[in-house]
């Protein structure tokens, strides 16, 4: 099996990109990847991450659409679907496939246009789909209302109040003014966090990420790849897995415990011979400050019911013991649904590399992302070294 390198990364900027296409913000990121890897030439494969192109864009068939804004006639290009978990999915796609022999080199590209969808209700109907539509949507429940069943009874559980979330939110960013592709740059405070308006409570909106637009980018290689690219700065894949849940809440074994995410890390830690006190540091998906506590419980850092004191005590900022969202995360630096999985592989390069600036953690040697599909149905885990 061949051994898997990242070797070029791109991403646009996050925001509302009224006037940009799903194919110009995806052939600026995919430039920017391939001028970053130091390469010319078409890779072997593409595979692209999207969930709402369809109903928010009235486009599908986003695998030619792409290769040919692109000039790559006749390459391999798919399109991979895995809602909130896309991008995760297309990453672990592109491994497969040099893993596997069948490409030497391929590119990924995760892509959303959320403001596509102009009226509220159509976007939230949009990301509803991510949920049970016989047993969730059609009975009224949107996307936020079901991870704030999730948020209240696992502060039902643990005894915990609502504020003590919010140092998921104020580390995210904190993080995010120092990432010019961030779509908050703006630091948040306690207070600010408290006093936030409720959404479906006890979901505030400082605890939900935002409708945004943005594009990332990887180039992926084997080691023959790599070999003809002596200027390449190259990450190498360690693990790459995934797992399921169920899709809709009521049938999960435990509400509060992601068990798509505790198998995704386990399968994870197994491929790489790592356990959680090896990762420097991980990029959780924290589309809801529940997700980020969820998320740091199935994958070891904490104990059920323990995730919010690492956040009340600095544990998730860059210096701390396992920091989270070092770019801003889903929160701050915004959540385009589909290319959210990518974007969290080029920061950890970026950390990895040790091209963070401000936001570096020192001596990262080992990062993990994790991408979630859903309120947990979904999981896609990777972890990367350097070099």
């Amino acid at each position: 099996m061949q051994d898997v390198y990242i070797i070029g990364v791109g991403q646009t900027p996050i925001g509302e990109w009224w006037d940009r296409s799903l194919s110009d913000l995806s052939t600026e990121a995919l430039r920017e990847a391939m001028a970053d890897a130091g390469i010319e030439e078409q890779p072997d494969a593409l595979f692209v991450s999207n969930m709402l192109a369809g109903q928010l864009s009235k486009q599908k068939h986003l695998g030619a659409l792409i290769s040919s804004a692109a000039g790559w006639d006749g390459i391999e290009a798919l399109v991979i679907e895995a809602a909130c978990g896309s991008g995760g999915a297309a990453v672990q796609a592109g491994i497969t496939a040099i893993r596997s022999g069948a490409a030497r080199m391929a590119a990924v590209v995760g892509v959303e246009k959320m403001t596509d969808g102009v009226h509220g209700e159509t976007i939230t109907a949009g990301l509803a789909t991510a949920a049970d539509a016989e047993y969730e949507v059609d009975q009224g429940a949107s996307f936020v209302a079901l991870n704030a069943l999730v948020m209240a009874r696992y502060m039902h559980e643990y005894g915990i109040d609502h504020e003590a979330f919010g140092g998921f939110s104020i580390n995210a960013h904190a993080n995010a003014t120092n990432n010019p592709c961030a779509m908050f740059r703006s630091p948040i405070t306690q207070r600010t966090y408290a006093k936030a308006p409720m959404i479906a409570p006890p979901v505030n909106l400082l605890d939900s990420s935002p409708v945004c637009d943005g594009a990332a980018a990887l180039i992926l290689a084997s080691a023959d790849g790599l070999r003809d690219l002596p200027q390449a700065d190259p990450v190498r894949v360690l693990a790459s897995a995934s797992a399921t849940d169920t899709i809709s809440l009521q049938e999960r074994r435990n509400l509060i415990e992601l068990d798509g995410a505790r198998l995704s890390t386990q399968r994870a830690y197994e491929q790489a011979g790592l356990a959680p006190q090896d990762i420097d540091l991980f990029e959780a998906h924290d589309a809801f400050s529940i997700m980020a506590a969820l998320s740091l419980e199935a994958a070891g850092f904490a104990q059920p019911g323990r995730a919010t004191m690492l956040a009340r005590e600095g544990e998730i900022t860059p210096d701390g013991r396992i920091p989270i969202s070092t770019m801003g995360g889903l929160k701050a630096r915004g959540h385009p649904v589909g290319a959210t999985g990518v974007y969290q592989i080029v920061e950890l390069v970026s950390q990895l590399r040790g091209q963070a600036g401000a936001n570096q953690v020192l001596h990262a040697e080992i990062g993990m992302a994790q991408n979630i599909g859903g309120s947990g149905a979904t999981v896609i885990t990777h972890i990367l070294s350097r070099g």
